[in-house]
C-alpha cells in the first residue's frame, strides 16, 4: 500500500482578496497541503454546435411563422388548463373591465399594505404578546358562548347555513 504524504499552502497577504497582486505559493511546510488547480472550464459552443444551431433555427421558424400568421404546430397543440378556460370565460363575460382590475389593484394594495402593517406591529416590544392573549382569550368566549352548549351549536350551524345561503343563493 503506497502512502502519499499532503501538504497545505497557506500565504498571507494584507487584503485577503487583492485580485492584483500576483498569486505566490510559499514553500510547503509539514502542516499544509498543496491543493492542484482545476483545469479551465470548457467552451459550449465548440461542444454541442449541431444542438444550438438547430435550435435557433426551430425558434426563428415559430417566430416567422406568428408573424406571417400561421400558428406553428407546437403551439397549436398545446391546450390551455381547465382553470384558465373557466378564469378566461369569466372574463369575458364581465362588463366593466376597468373596474374589475381597478378592484384587483387595490386589493393586492391591501394586501401589501396590511403586511406592512402587521410586521411592523410585530416589532414593537409589548403589542404581539398582548394581541396573542386578545386571541386567545376571544377564542374561549366564543367557544363558551357558540360550542359548549348543545342548541348554542345548532343555532350557530344554523347562522352559518342561512349566511352560506344569501351569499352563494338558494340553490
Amino acid at each position: 500500500m503506497a502512502s502519499t504524504s499532503s501538504t497545505l499552502t497557506i500565504s498571507s497577504s494584507s487584503t485577503p482578496f487583492d485580485t492584483k497582486t500576483p498569486r505566490h505559493s510559499a514553500a510547503p511546510s509539514p502542516q499544509c497541503v498543496t491543493l492542484p488547480t482545476l483545469p479551465p472550464p470548457p467552451v459550449q459552443s465548440q461542444n454541442r454546435p449541431g444542438k444550438t444551431t438547430a435550435y435557433c433555427r426551430k425558434i426563428a421558424r415559430n417566430v416567422m411563422a406568428m408573424a406571417t400568421g400561421e400558428a406553428p404546430a407546437e403551439v397549436a397543440t398545446t391546450e390551455l388548463p381547465e382553470v384558465l378556460k373557466t378564469v378566461q370565460e369569466a372574463w369575458d363575460k364581465v362588463e366593466d373591465k376597468y373596474a374589475v382590475s381597478s378592484l384587483a389593484v387595490a386589493g393586492v394594495v391591501a394586501v401589501w399594505g396590511s403586511t406592512g402593517l402587521i410586521s411592523a406591529i410585530d416589532r414593537l416590544p409589548l403589542i404581539p404578546g398582548a394581541l396573542e392573549l386578545v386571541g386567545i382569550g376571544y377564542t374561549g368566549w366564543f367557544a363558551y358562548k357558540n360550542l359548549v352548549y348543545k342548541p348554542d351549536r345548532e343555532a350557530l350551524i344554523q347562522k352559518v347555513k342561512d349566511t352560506y345561503k344569501d351569499i352563494i343563493g338558494s340553490s
